[in-house]
C-alpha cells in the first residue's frame, strides 16, 4: 500500500513602496489569526509567478511584476491548517497598478467581522518590522534573506 503524503506549495511576495514600507496581510481563518506576507497556495498547473499574480490580484486587487527570488523552504514545516507539509517560495514584487488598499495600522483591525475568514493590510517602515511581527518561521527567514539581499541587516528580533 503506497502512503501518500500531501504537499502545499504556497508563493508569496514581498513588496517594499517607495517610501521603503513593506506590504503586510493580518488574517484570521477559523479563529486563528496570522500576519505574513501576501500570497497563497498554488493552484495545480499553475507556475509560481503566475500563481503570485493571481494571488496579488485576487487579494490586493493589483497587478504585481514578480523580480528576483528570495527563499525557499528548506526545512520540514507542518501546515498551521491541516496535515500537508507546507513548501514556501518567496519572491521581490512591484505593483504595476495603484496599491488602492484600505491600510490599517494596527494589526488585526478588520473591517466586516461576518464570517470565518477576514483580511486587513499594513505597510509598515522596513526599519520598524521585527521578525516577531510575522507569525510565520518562513516568513521571518524570507525577510531576514530579503534584507541580508539588500544590504539592509540589522538585528531584527
Amino acid at each position: 500500500m503506497q502512503i501518500l503524503y500531501p504537499f502545499n506549495v504556497r508563493v508569496y511576495g514581498l513588496l517594499v513602496n517607495e517610501q521603503n514600507e513593506i506590504l503586510i496581510s493580518d488574517e484570521q481563518e477559523y479563529g486563528k489569526q496570522f500576519s505574513k506576507f501576501p500570497g497563497g497556495g498554488l493552484e495545480h498547473g499553475e507556475g509560481l509567478r503566475d500563481g503570485l499574480k493571481r494571488e496579488y490580484m485576487e487579494e490586493c486587487s493589483v497587478e504585481v511584476d514578480v523580480l528576483e527570488h528570495i527563499y525557499t523552504t528548506d526545512f520540514y514545516e507542518h501546515s498551521y491548517f491541516n496535515n500537508s507539509q507546507i513548501i514556501s517560495v518567496y519572491y521581490r514584487v512591484r505593483n504595476i497598478t495603484p496599491l488602492n488598499l484600505p491600510f490599517k495600522t494596527i494589526a488585526f483591525d478588520f473591517d466586516e467581522m461576518e464570517g470565518e475568514i477576514f483580511q486587513s493590510f499594513r505597510l509598515v517602515k522596513l526599519s520598524d518590522l521585527q521578525l516577531d511581527d510575522l507569525t510565520f518561521k518562513t516568513d521571518r527567514i524570507a525577510l531576514e534573506e530579503f534584507l541580508k539581499q539588500n544590504d539592509l541587516a540589522s538585528t531584527k528580533k
